[in-house]
């Protein structure tokens, strides 16, 4: 596990995105795997100005994404298909194709999940899984509790979360309280993982992801046992981080070196 800090959240986006690019330009065939929330959003835009400016073209890259509420159409405006086509999808030149996003309309769960594994399994695998880390230290919604081995499948929303989400919907009836996720094993399988982190609510996560004990209670200690992790943070982010100073002298030198 690699930690880059940076003084902004642009500075960490920018970077990140050069990671992903030089992906793309060395394999443009590559296999990504993309998350949503705020936090990409930023590397999103930075990736869609090197597509405009014609440095590198997702034509024939093909993503699969992390998760989705169950029970939302993928037309929803808080469905998390609509939200890449919004920030990502459509500002880049990728085959709408090659993009994949659970079903979260699926009738059999169980089988829709099966086949998303199947799916990434014969592309390949992931060649670079992009993550956020939330609060209480969580990737995708495998919330605290959640098995280190655990592959994609439905999961329940915590009563935080779900009234987290309410913000995003006319009711809280609306709300929804079931997900498919891809599962900590799942993410953990993909040969580079990129996660990036910004803000002071993050430091705790950072820490406990970074520095704490592996362990199901922070989803994403896991990283600490992969072999091609990096964390891309703001000094907020990484502000409660005990050997900060080495994690911002080493990291630069490892990516230099990348």
């Amino acid at each position: 596990m690699e930690v880059i800090i940076c003084k902004t959240a642009e500075e960490a986006s920018r970077l990140a995105a050069d990671m992903i690019a030089g992906l793309v330009k060395k394999n443009p065939k590559c296999v990504l795997g993309l998350a949503t929330g705020s936090t990409p959003v930023k590397m999103y835009a930075e990736l869609a100005k090197d597509v405009k400016a014609k440095k590198i073209s997702f034509k024939n890259v093909k993503s699969w994404n992390l998760d989705e509420y169950y029970g939302l159409a993928p037309t929803h405006d808080q469905s998390y298909r609509y939200f890449m086509n919004e920030n990502f999808f459509d500002l880049i030149d990728i085959d709408k194709k090659n993009t994949h996003v659970l079903n979260g309309l699926a009738k059999d769960w169980k089988k829709e999940v099966k086949a998303y594994e199947a799916a990434i399994a014969k592309a390949g695998g992931i060649d670079l899984q992009v993550l956020g880390i939330g609060s209480d230290g969580h990737i995708a919604f495998n919330e605290p509790g959640s098995a280190l081995t655990s592959r994609t499948r439905l999961v329940s929303l915590t009563p935080q979360t779900i009234k987290d989400n309410a913000r995003f919907f006319k009711k809280a009836a609306d709300v929804p309280k079931y997900a498919l996720s891809m599962g900590v094993g799942t993410i953990c399988e993909a040969k580079t993982v990129v996660l990036l982190a910004f803000g002071k609510n993050k430091a705790d996560a950072v820490k406990g992801a970074v520095e704490g004990g592996i362990s199901q209670y922070c989803t994403a200690s896991a990283l600490q046992m992969h072999q091609d992790a990096w964390f891309f943070c703001d000094e907020e982010a990484a502000s409660k981080l005990k050997l900060k100073k080495y994690y911002a002298w080493r990291g630069l030198e490892e990516l230099a070196r990348r």
